[in-house]
């Protein structure tokens, strides 16, 4: 039975990695930081028919040497999936040492232990951030962690992966390695962890959002993403390629239109033009955020390389949306 480690294991995405490699039969080792949530991962698995029996679990974390060898011991594979995340503005320091340190360590782990393939997860933020702006990106194209308008979170997501591919060829290519580059992922979290990027439906839904301002992401189910890392994983052809996901680009407008129409009557009715959007800001962090993107185009939906070479089918897009919004709803956080 070939094991694989993925790091993360609380989190939303790697959750989901860890439910669908138990299920295709796979033996998994996950890692966490705080060992007191060891037994939520348990509990959500078999409160989602995973059986068990084959996961092991290790504290170890980004910033510590102590644990991997335990983690990494006999595994096959190592799908890299923790990283800081938060909507929340953070420090540059909050996001890049930790991001870049921790895929330095975690390939220097499996160099070590003679893994045969990493997954690493990255993002479309490790994409659109160059000099030129345009609409439409794929694989071949790169952030610019110089660029005095990138965001920390893009930085440290360039950075990490860079180091991640310098890695690769500085060592002569000790494994394979292949990208999972996601847009805004959404959907059904396995835990009571609705993860951050569903934080972009649950302001909608819940009426936190109170009107629709001129924002666009690309979007994609997290059970497509798990299922896009174990594709690569499996699949010698993706050895030295980056996967950019999304399933359709939607603005906001559009995604609280959906929401109203499926009962859910605190999403905004009324959408606002750029110039109102920006006034908003000075009242809303998560506004101020956003000013930067406001109106524009940022698409990967053109980029082909998980449908051409994983085989790739996502789900729609209003699904999804629709699955994480009864699941905040169920869970009580629309007032």
């Amino acid at each position: 039975m070939e094991k694989v480690l993925v790091t993360g294991a609380t989190g939303y995405i790697g959750l989901h990695c860890i439910q669908q490699l138990l299920d295709q039969g796979y033996a998994v080792n996950g890692s966490v930081r705080s060992p007191e949530r060891k037994n939520e991962i348990y509990e959500a698995l078999k409160k989602n028919n995973t059986d068990t029996t084959n996961l092991n679990i290790f504290k170890f974390d980004l910033n510590d040497d102590d644990g991997w060898d335990e983690g990494m011991e006999g595994c096959d594979f190592l799908i890299h999936v923790a990283s800081p995340i938060a909507l929340e503005s953070q420090s540059e320091d909050f996001f890049v040492k930790p991001a870049v340190a921790g895929v330095k360590r975690a390939l220097k782990f499996a160099q070590k232990h003679s893994v045969k393939k990493v997954v690493l997860t990255s993002s479309v933020a490790a994409i659109f951030h160059g000099m030129e702006l345009k609409e439409y990106y794929d694989e071949t194209d790169w952030s610019d962690p110089e660029n005095p308008s990138i965001d920390h979170y893009s930085k440290s997501k360039t950075l990490a992966e860079k180091a991640a591919w310098d890695f690769v060829e500085n060592e002569g290519h000790p494994f394979e390695l292949a990208v999972i580059n996601p847009a805004l992922v959404i959907g059904p979290s396995l835990s009571g962890d609705l993860g951050e990027s569903n934080k972009a439906i649950q302001m909608v839904a819940t009426g936190k959002m109170p009107v629709a301002v001129p924002l666009q992401f690309g979007y994609v189910d997290v059970r497509d993403v798990a299922s896009a890392h174990i594709l690569a994983m499996k699949n010698p052809a993706s050895n030295g390629q980056r996967f950019a996901l999304a399933e359709k680009d939607l603005w906001y407008k559009e995604v609280s239109k959906l929401l109203r129409d499926n009962g859910f009557k605190k999403a905004p009715k009324i959408s606002v033009p750029a110039w109102i959007a920006r006034i908003i800001a000075n009242f809303s962090k998560e506004a101020k955020l956003a000013l930067p993107y406001l109106g524009r185009v940022r698409s990967v939906k053109n980029a082909t390389n998980a449908k051409d070479i994983l085989g790739w089918k996502p789900r729609p897009a209003e699904e999804s949306i629709l699955e994480i919004a009864q699941q905040i709803q169920d869970m009580g956080l629309i007032k």
